[in-house]
């Protein structure tokens, strides 16, 4: 998932269309001929050539973007099956709902701001000139259980950076959902030429910087009494992880 430039469009028709396909998450058709006035030669002319160019796709009569992320993996444990796979436009109430759940939980500051976007946008996937996101989820029985996420700045001296966030149900913990979605995200950054991936969380927050710890993650930085939960000052534990090295626990 590279940076958009304007010189990619053949035309500002093109970037409008694509942009109004990104920010809505995917679009009917007759949306698309509503908003720009096209008739039906004019949109499907436009429409071509952002397939052809790999930037949108039709599915089940929506036109969304084309991004390729990888399949789906099931994995099974003496007790339990859950699925790894990217997530979908359809699944957003339900990443917001884990996402909600988890981050009030364990004080998870920043994926309460990303699920607050979230709910503010409606829209899972994001890939323009200034940011990119995706979503990874666990699916037990089709309902999300857990998440990764990455959003990577589409700015020249940031681009070989990502930030994660991840999470599973408290009740799915113990079943290696968290290791998969974790290398899965890091996977997927490292195809993407991302370097380095990175987090804050909370001091307080013991069970998650273990994970990561347990993960090869390395704490950066402390950043003392930089939260304020229940009135009482938190250190911010900046931790970061390069891509491309053995992902499983030491």
């Amino acid at each position: 998932m590279q940076a958009l430039e304007q010189r990619d469009f053949e035309t500002d028709v093109q970037r409008e269309v694509y942009d109004f396909v990104e920010q809505n998450g995917a679009v009917e058709r007759q949306q698309l001929k509503a908003a720009f006035s096209f008739d039906a030669d004019e949109l499907e002319e436009t429409l071509s050539t952002l397939e052809d160019d790999g930037f949108v796709e039709t599915e089940d009569g929506l036109v969304r973007l084309s991004i390729d992320i990888g399949e789906e993996k099931t994995h099974t444990t003496d007790d339990l099956e859950y699925t790894i796979r990217p997530a979908e436009q359809s699944d957003l109430r339900g990443i917001v709902g884990v996402m909600r759940q988890v981050a009030e939980e364990n004080d998870y500051l920043v994926a309460e701001t990303i699920v607050d976007l979230l709910d503010h946008e409606e829209v899972v996937f994001r890939h323009n000139d200034i940011t990119s996101r995706i979503f990874f989820v666990a699916t037990v029985d089709d309902d999300v259980v857990g998440w990764v996420h990455l959003q990577a700045p589409n700015y020249e001296k940031l681009s070989h950076t990502a930030e994660l966030t991840m999470g599973v149900l408290e009740e799915y913990r113990g079943h290696g959902i968290g290791s998969n979605l974790l290398e899965r995200g890091l996977q997927w950054a490292t195809e993407n030429e991302y370097d380095k991936v990175y987090q804050s969380l909370p001091a307080t927050n013991q069970d998650a910087i273990r994970f990561l710890e347990n993960h090869r993650w390395e704490t950066e930085a402390i950043r003392k009494a930089h939260y304020k939960i229940d009135d009482q000052y938190v250190a911010e534990q900046m931790m970061a992880v390069m891509t491309g090295q053995s992902l499983l626990p030491s």
